[in-house]
């Protein structure tokens, strides 16, 4: 009966919130996937077409990931402030990208006037768009300036969804090859790792804290305010929690203070699911 105990944690507010989390967003996914894919197809729009897996691109997805991994476990202090600015970017286009069928919908609801604010290189540019895409901005400054724990969620959700909407697996087999590479992966660089370099390097990198490239311009050009910049900044490529989470107190930048969930965890799951069902709903 001892380890069904140690298995209690989950029935943790937060542990239950983070799954609850992984469910949600595996269920939305696969409907931004899905109609993302059908809206490619109604505008015939080429250049924005998904990115469809074979065998050799499955294969080198691990490989590709494992030196991505410890070229950060070695280089992440030198890189990390260029890592959050393309991560800033990549996040607001995702966030963009998730949120742009809800203002679609909302503008037939209610019969808003959308009219054009510009059209370029065959592309046209609305003037709700324009505000969804301040919105999106406004919303990676908070998490740069704050690194609130909520925005990292939700910059982290938008990757994921924008990855897996952009991602096709042709077939079970090629599915199950890409599951099986990052289930290697994964095996190695958290239980063996530490023999080869020294340290585990995926707890390293997940955990690492980067210095807020927010904060070092606010210091160096002694901008007001300057106790609203966090100094710290976790990157979004993790689900995080605090395991205090109805106590109202926010916790430390600690990683034993939160419960957390990898995002690449996520996608594999994601990337599964969404084939699936895709395939499931594409017969009917």
């Amino acid at each position: 009966m001892e380890p069904l105990w140690k298995l209690a944690y989950l029935l943790e507010p937060a542990s239950v919130t983070l799954i609850l989390t992984a469910i949600a967003v595996t269920f939305g996914s696969v409907i931004r996937a899905f109609n993302y894919g059908k809206e490619m197809e109604r505008n015939h729009d080429s250049s924005e077409e998904s990115i469809i897996l074979d065998r050799s691109k499955a294969l080198m997805i691990p490989v590709l990931c494992s030196c991505g991994l410890l070229l950060m476990f070695y280089v992440f202090t030198s890189i990390s402030q260029l890592l959050i600015a393309f991560i800033a970017i990549a996040s607001a286009s995702s966030l963009y990208l998730w949120l742009s069928p809800y203002t679609a919908y909302m503008r037939s609801q209610f019969g808003l006037a959308d009219p054009f604010l510009s059209r370029c290189c065959s592309k046209s540019f609305t003037r709700i768009q324009g505000f969804l895409l301040l919105l999106c901005s406004g919303i990676v400054v908070a998490w740069l300036i704050s690194g609130h724990w909520m925005l990292n969620n939700l910059l982290g959700i938008s990757l994921c969804i924008s990855f897996v909407s952009h991602i096709r697996l042709p077939n079970i087999k090629i599915c199950a090859m890409l599951l099986g590479g990052l289930f290697v992966y994964d095996i190695f660089w958290v239980y063996y790792s530490e023999r080869l370099f020294g340290a585990n390097v995926m707890v390293y990198v997940v955990t690492q804290q980067s210095a807020n490239l927010v904060h070092t311009v606010a210091n160096k050009f002694s901008l007001p305010g300057m106790q609203l910049f966090t100094k710290k900044l976790g990157l979004p490529y993790k689900i995080v929690f605090p395991r205090n989470l109805w106590r109202g107190v926010v916790p430390e930048i600690n990683a034993a203070d939160y419960i957390m969930l990898g995002l690449g965890d996520m996608v594999k799951l994601l990337l599964c699911v969404v084939t699936l069902i895709i395939k499931i709903l594409s017969k009917h």
